[in-house]
């Protein structure tokens, strides 16, 4: 370990090392781009799935019908993230994020052919819902593995800013998917849209998912995983064994994600739909007004990744939570008021959001030792987000309609940062420091 610790902080000087840096990097992240492309043309295309695949009449209650198919195929993942981070940690990081990969573009293309509600009914959800389950199963070992992936192979002085791509992929993949929707929104009649044009997104899948396959068979596993293979210590107990003797440190790492759950799918899945039904944006303007937030986001994220690197870990989270505490607030009335106060609003989350997506899956990989990342990392993760992140459109649609509020999802978001804010006072620093052996 120590070895592949030295070489590993020779990337400066070692071609041959930068390169297989580079290659882990880049195959990660296009990866992850591609799959959360899939994930995304859903929560972007809500309020067209509402219409096609549910019973007409009640448009709130079509709405909340399609959050809550976004809401349910998260119950899925806390499973898929202990299986796959199983035999993530069990048989290497590589081959899991090829199934990964495969799985989540068949399931979405699958989405891509399916017949609406007006066409047979009650199947019409159900076969969505299905299709989502399979695609939060596959998400569920994504973002650990490729950030399990990534760190392994970065040096400990560069490794904020290297993980900082997943999440960057994850928000391009994003992007992507609002470009589509939005040309397709603007170049399409309502009729086209939702007879044909929904199905594009999904259909596209297909040969990026190809790509992303291909880029993913040409990786080689990361150093840390095949010293530990090599050595023997690939770990022989059942999955629940590793997770029980880590169970503290999965239990601080839950409460510090469910900030990041909350605000991940509230500012950046669930905007869109809160501009257009809450605030009366049209469709294309929401969803073009949220590519400001992304665009901020993605931006900043290497600066978060490179800014942990030279101060520490905590001292980023432990920041973006207080502003998240002290801005929400703020920036939800600013959305009110419309107009460029609603961008400067969306700047303001985006540049909060990043603050703390941009570091904290380099803290989750650094909490763990190798023989456990994987497993560790995507259960936290994924529970957090099953909880609190799949719900947190249904549960703002929910509150607003419950409260007549329109603020209401602000003091979700804030709440969620509170809890955040207390868990990671029970961390210690994890910055400049190898990764932690068994």
């Amino acid at each position: 370990m120590v070895v592949v610790e030295a070489e590993l902080e020779k990337t400066d000087t070692s071609e041959e090392i930068s390169s297989s840096v580079k290659k882990a990097v880049v195959g990660a992240a296009i990866g992850n781009l591609i799959e959360w492309f899939d994930y995304a043309s859903y929560g972007y295309l809500a309020v067209v799935i509402a219409a096609v695949f549910f019973a007409p009449g009640n448009e709130t209650a079509a709405l909340l019908g399609a959050f809550g198919v976004f809401s349910v195929s998260f119950i899925v993942r806390p499973i898929g993230g202990l299986i796959w981070g199983h035999f993530g940690d069990k048989i290497g990081r590589k081959r899991v994020l090829v199934m990964t990969i495969s799985i989540m573009s068949l399931s979405t293309f699958a989405i891509g052919f399916l017949p609406s509600y007006a066409a047979i009914g009650i199947m019409a959800p159900l076969l969505l819902l299905v299709c989502r389950l399979i695609q939060g199963f596959s998400a569920s070992g994504e973002y650990a593995g490729a950030a399990s992936f990534i760190s392994e192979y970065a040096p400990n002085s560069r490794r904020g800013l290297l993980v900082s791509m997943v999440p960057a992929s994850t928000a391009a993949g994003l992007m992507l998917a609002v470009i589509i929707v939005s040309l397709l929104e603007f170049n399409l009649t309502q009729e086209a849209l939702y007879s044909w044009g929904w199905r594009i997104p999904f259909l596209l899948s297909g040969p990026l998912g190809i790509i992303g396959l291909l880029i993913r068979l040409k990786l080689e596993d990361t150093p840390l995983f095949k010293e530990m293979d090599s050595s023997k210590k690939t770990p022989k107990q059942n999955m629940f064994q590793g997770v029980h003797q880590n169970r503290k440190q999965i239990t601080i790492a839950f409460g510090i994600i469910c900030l990041n759950a909350v605000g991940f799918y509230t500012i950046l899945s669930y905007m869109p739909t809160y501009l257009t039904k809450e605030l009366g944006f049209s469709i294309t303007t929401g969803i073009l007004i949220t590519l400001v937030s992304l665009g901020t986001y993605v931006l900043i994220l290497p600066l978060v990744g490179m800014l942990a690197d030279r101060i520490g870990r905590k001292p980023v989270l432990i920041g973006a939570s207080i502003m998240f505490i002290l801005f929400t607030y703020p920036a939800f009335w600013l959305l009110s008021v419309g107009g460029a106060y609603a961008v400067l609003a969306l700047i303001m989350l985006g540049f909060v959001l990043a603050g703390n997506d941009g570091v904290l899956a380099t803290f989750l990989t650094e909490m763990f030792p190798t023989s456990i990342r994987f497993s560790a990392f995507a259960l936290s993760f994924n529970t957090g987000n099953a909880i609190f992140g799949g719900t947190a459109p249904l549960i703002a649609t929910f509150l607003i309609a419950k409260t007549g509020n329109t603020f209401a999802p602000a003091f979700y978001l804030m709440a969620a940062a509170i809890v955040a804010f207390i868990f990671l006072l029970m961390t210690k620093e994890t910055a400049n420091q190898p990764l932690k052996e068994d």
